[in-house]
């Protein structure tokens, strides 16, 4: 069993399809095929039941690809320190994050990280939370910024708070306030019309679960939108959203309220995974990301614009 090996299962696996992952692997199909068969013949089983529409895993092949996967992944951290030391290369950080985090705190970390480290490669993922934890459990992301409620029985990661995280109403700045105060009541914010997330959204969960445990159902005037959509369409008069109190730093077309009552919040927290050692500039993006989030919070909290 050799890497080359791992690596052409784990695409196979991936694609479904010899063709496709010899193409993306810039391999000749036989060539891959000869590898997948000395593989099946070293484990003494067959990994793919093979068909004309396409391959699929075998009870063996379910079995073997977490593990190649995992193998896989050290080899490439090894391969990364290891260059590092000889100064070959600064590094490689492979980071998640939700869409929410990708339009406001990931933009700064990656800004500030780029100007102390510009030889260090990033790779970002955009992702809700369990598809970012997934992605780590698999070896493809070395951290994640995740929401944390999707992390608390999850022992194969090592999380860490970074901050608390208020939600907010906003609507344009444009138009005549929603609500004579600096707050308003839940029930008031049902009544607003509302432009809402993607059902992927974890924070499309939490605002859903907040009007459900009030007994309320929110005006909704448009589903199924994105983050910088949503931000667009609020500046522009079409409706409310429920967002991050972070989203309005730098968005002067917004105004903002903050919700009566309990504070709606959720926390943010920074992913790994438990099981591998981070790379040194795995821990460079790790500081950095802990200290921006803490000097980011303080500014949003600076930048809210009450109606």
């Amino acid at each position: 069993m050799n890497l080359d090996q791992l690596r052409g299962f784990a695409e196979v696996a991936r694609e479904g399809n010899f063709t496709r992952a010899s193409e993306n692997l810039h391999l000749a199909q036989p060539s891959l095929s000869r590898q997948i068969a000395a593989l099946e013949h070293d484990l003494g089983a067959e990994l793919f039941t093979r068909a004309r529409g396409g391959s699929t895993l075998t009870a063996a092949g379910e079995s073997l690809l977490p593990l190649a996967k995992r193998m896989l992944a050290d080899a490439d951290s090894v391969r990364r320190e290891l260059a590092e030391l000889a100064g070959l290369q600064r590094g490689t950080v492979r980071l998640g994050a939700t869409p929410t985090l990708c339009i406001s705190l990931v933009a700064e970390v990656l800004k500030d990280f780029h100007a102390e480290h510009p030889g260090v490669e990033l790779h970002l993922s955009e992702h809700g939370s369990r598809r970012l934890l997934d992605q780590l459990a698999g070896g493809e992301l070395d951290l994640a910024l995740i929401t944390t409620s999707h992390a608390t029985t999850a022992e194969r990661f090592t999380v860490s708070p970074l901050l608390v995280e208020e939600l907010v109403l906003i609507s344009s700045a444009a138009a005549p306030p929603v609500a004579p105060g600096a707050t308003l009541s839940l029930s008031q914010a049902a009544a607003l019309p509302q432009i809402v997330f993607s059902r992927s959204y974890d924070l499309r969960a939490a605002t859903d679960e907040a009007f459900a445990l009030a007994g309320l159902t929110p005006d909704v005037v448009l589903e199924g939108a994105e983050m910088d959509a949503v931000l667009r369409f609020v500046e522009r008069g079409l409706g409310v959203a429920i967002v991050p109190a972070m989203v309005l730093i730098d968005r002067p077309g917004l105004r903002s309220l903050r919700l009566a009552g309990p504070p709606l919040t959720r926390t943010i927290s920074l992913a790994r995974p438990r099981d591998v050692t981070p790379s040194r500039a795995v821990q460079v993006m790790q500081r950095t990301v802990a200290t921006t989030a803490r000097a980011f919070a303080s500014r949003a909290t600076a930048t809210m614009r009450p109606a």
